[in-house]
């Protein structure tokens, strides 16, 4: 088995890379996933995996062997590396390269009944993440990312979405080109937006529906609020007239799960 000691090892170098810039994870189809449960979760979804990378005083050759029956190559790597390479404290010593997959809108595979959330020029990938375990938690069929702010790759949404990035249909693209894909799909769009908007819970999701958040700062593009089915509102009772995305995001789609009985 390949053993790597050293951080200057120009494969540990391209890895630190891979972690840092965008740019280098789409010129390799390339990103780092870190934490066993992360890449069990990417296994199920379908992810490929390259290499993995493994302290053994965390874990054992049964424990990686027991990951999948894929044949795999693995790299036992010291703690300075390790902790070079990881983002968490508490991770249980593996680290491993995985394929990205295509994006594309067109590779979305719907229910009959849809339920999709859209959000739309999300900039902070907690944010991103936070929203991704709301539509684990939920089941929803798809999270629509458009105008992204950034790579979804990113080791802080992979790590912040605990996996979830894998769990859930994901695709990205501008902000026409998803409303063009919900209209052609004859799915109702949800846009909630300060406008020209009704109490969200009045409307009815038990049918196909994408529900569409924006930022705090500058909420949901006019693009989304014309196009929409109908635009939506959660009623504040405070002093704020916003609340955080990924909360908001959490209370629209539990309430569609409601109405469709969970």
């Amino acid at each position: 088995m390949k053993q790597i000691t050293s951080v200057q090892n120009p494969f540990i170098k391209s890895l630190v890379q891979l972690q840092e810039k965008a740019k280098v994870r789409k010129q390799t189809g390339t990103f780092l996933i870190e934490g066993k449960r992360e890449i069990e979760l990417a296994l199920k979804g379908g992810y490929e995996l390259e290499t993995i990378l493994f302290l053994p005083e965390i874990i054992s050759e049964k424990q990686l062997n027991d990951l999948t029956t894929k044949p795999l190559n693995v790299i036992e790597i010291s703690k300075e590396v390790y902790q070079k390479l990881a983002y968490r404290d508490t991770t249980e010593g593996i680290l491993a390269i995985a394929k990205t997959k295509s994006l594309a809108l067109s590779d979305l595979k719907l229910s009959k009944n849809p339920l999709i959330l859209v959000g739309e020029s999300l900039e902070k990938p907690g944010n991103v993440g936070a929203i991704l375990r709301t539509a684990d938690a939920a089941n929803i069929d798809a999270v629509i990312i458009a105008n992204p702010k950034s790579d979804l790759y990113n080791p802080n949404i992979v790590r912040s979405s605990v996996g979830c990035l894998f769990t859930r249909q994901i695709a990205i693209g501008t902000t026409e080109e998803v409303i063009a894909y919900l209209k052609s799909n004859n799915i109702n769009i949800y846009s909630a937006t300060l406008q020209d908007s009704t109490e969200y819970h009045t409307q009815n999701y038990t049918i196909p529906t994408a529900l569409v958040v924006g930022t705090e700062a500058t909420g949901l593009s006019e693009k989304w609020r014309t196009e929409s089915t109908k635009n939506i509102i959660i009623p504040m009772q405070g002093e704020i007239d916003s609340m955080n995305v990924s909360v908001a995001a959490a209370i629209l789609l539990f309430e569609a799960k409601r109405q469709r009985g969970f």
